[in-house]
């Protein structure tokens, strides 16, 4: 009971915190399920015909797709895999984003789980250490194991044993606002690579009447948040997976005085106003052209296609802290994995392969416009027909982008650390504790965490 109680607060400290990462005000992330609508009950559908009895093996999979976009990609999905085979039956249970985790713990502990699982994927290794979850390995061929992003793979696989199955991921680029650069004088098809640039163009951008800003031209926490900024500048998590901690360091010091000075130039209200407004897209404000430069996961793109559709934008790499430090961006992500206790791990981990495979995948990415974690089906996605050319150009940005994007996978070291660090991260950007002596107690907090969980 104890480690049960330990797994459901690690499970809401990851939907309060997202795994340890705050995307800004503005998280519009298509892949990662916070922006999901659906239905506020619990539902069960089948993908074909129930079988009788005795003849297939059911299996129960759970998921939080329920809106009116995703839901039919994967009841579709289900019925191809329903009809491709003759001795499984997968029913799909759609549970609302805000209770499927903590559902799904509460069943293990019940001994009645579901059979296979859409989870996180920066929480894949906590839960593999906790016996949450069945190792497939075992099933999987060589050609299923290297299908998928390295960076993904990694994060799924614990002690050398495979746990899951890569579903989808993100990335976070820079969109900018064309016509404003050509205004500004500045070239629509050079967007800042460095912060100093963003910086300077975003100088070039602002306006301001009477004193008050009419546009500002770039801030660097509209959008994402010092977290995704950190990782930027070290070019790596400030925690690594066996538990060093790289917080109190001169690329992190560097970033929150960057972030403070761009505040102090925009002032809080300014800068509280513009994010307000992010709450729909009639006020949106890149939308708007009251900002004309900000971070967001790439799946924001969906929102100016279907909101902004004259919009002239264009987009790019995050700007590199300095020359040749890299444009370090962060992703996050969900995997398919087979819950702790599930009656059939084998048929879970065949599904779970059709799931994640290149015609799945590529169903997937084009009907949702989400980076989808199978890297051929992703490239093929970037070059398909059911994307416009300005469609096509920010997925092949994605795809490029996942050069550069590091995961962040919990440290079994430290798995409740975000609860501890992040608000002194916001005490630092409110100024309410200087940088030097926030930076020294998130270091001492952290490996103190580290070195009570070794």
């Amino acid at each position: 009971m104890k480690k049960f109680m330990f797994l459901l607060m690690a499970s809401m400290l990851f939907l309060s915190a997202c795994g340890g990462f705050n995307l800004g005000e503005n998280d519009s992330s298509g892949g990662d399920g916070s922006n999901e609508e659906g239905d506020s009950e619990e539902t069960t559908a089948s993908g074909s015909e129930e079988a009788e009895e005795g003849e297939k093996i059911v299996l129960d999979f759970w998921t939080y797709w329920g809106s009116e976009q995703r839901r039919p990609v994967i009841d579709k999905i289900i019925e191809d895999f329903n009809n491709s085979q003759d001795g499984i039956e997968v029913k799909h249970t759609y549970v609302p984003w805000g209770d499927i985790w903590t559902k799904n713990l509460a069943a293990i502990a019940a001994g009645d789980p579901p059979d296979v699982i859409i989870n996180d994927i920066n929480t894949v290794k906590l839960r593999a250490q906790e016996g949450q979850i069945e190792p497939i390995t075992e099933y999987l061929d060589e050609e299923t194991k290297n299908s998928f992003y390295d960076q993904m793979m990694e994060a799924s696989t614990f002690e050398d044993e495979i746990y899951a199955l890569p579903f989808n991921t993100d990335t976070q680029i820079l969109f900018y606002n064309k016509d404003q650069f050509e205004e500004a004088g500045l070239d629509p098809g050079s967007p800042p690579s460095t912060w100093a640039e963003a910086e300077e163009y975003g100088n070039q951008l602002d306006i301001q009447e009477n004193g008050d800003f009419e546009r500002i031209g770039f801030y660097p926490l509209i959008g994402a948040g010092n977290d995704v900024w950190m990782v930027n500048a070290l070019g790596e998590n400030y925690i690594t997976e066996d538990g060093e901690v790289n917080i109190n360091t001169p690329p992190v010091q560097d970033t929150f005085e960057w972030i403070l000075g761009q505040k102090e130039k925009y002032g809080e209200n300014t800068i509280t106003s513009i994010n307000s407004q992010f709450e729909n897209a009639q006020q949106d404000p890149f939308m708007s052209g009251k900002i004309s430069m900000m971070v967001q996961n790439a799946n924001y793109y969906v929102e100016l296609r279907d909101f902004a559709q004259d919009m002239n934008f264009g987009v790019a790499p995050l700007p590199e802290k300095e020359e040749d430090s890299g444009h370090t961006s962060w992703g996050g992500g969900f995997v398919a994995e087979v819950p702790k206790g599930a009656k059939d791990p084998e048929a879970s981990a065949e599904f779970i392969k059709y799931l994640t495979n290149h015609a799945s995948q590529l169903y997937w990415a084009e009907n949702n416009f989400d980076l989808v974690a199978n890297e051929e089906a992703s490239i093929a996605a970037a070059e398909s027909d059911e994307f416009s050319d300005k469609g096509q150009e920010v997925y092949s940005l994605m795809i490029e982008n996942m050069e550069r994007t590091q995961l962040t996978p919990q440290p079994v070291v430290a798995p409740d650390y975000a609860s501890t660090i992040n608000p002194v991260f916001e005490s630092i950007i409110s100024e309410k504790t200087d940088v030097d002596e926030g930076l020294e107690k998130a270091q001492t907090e952290l490996e103190r965490i580290v070195e009570n969980n070794k």
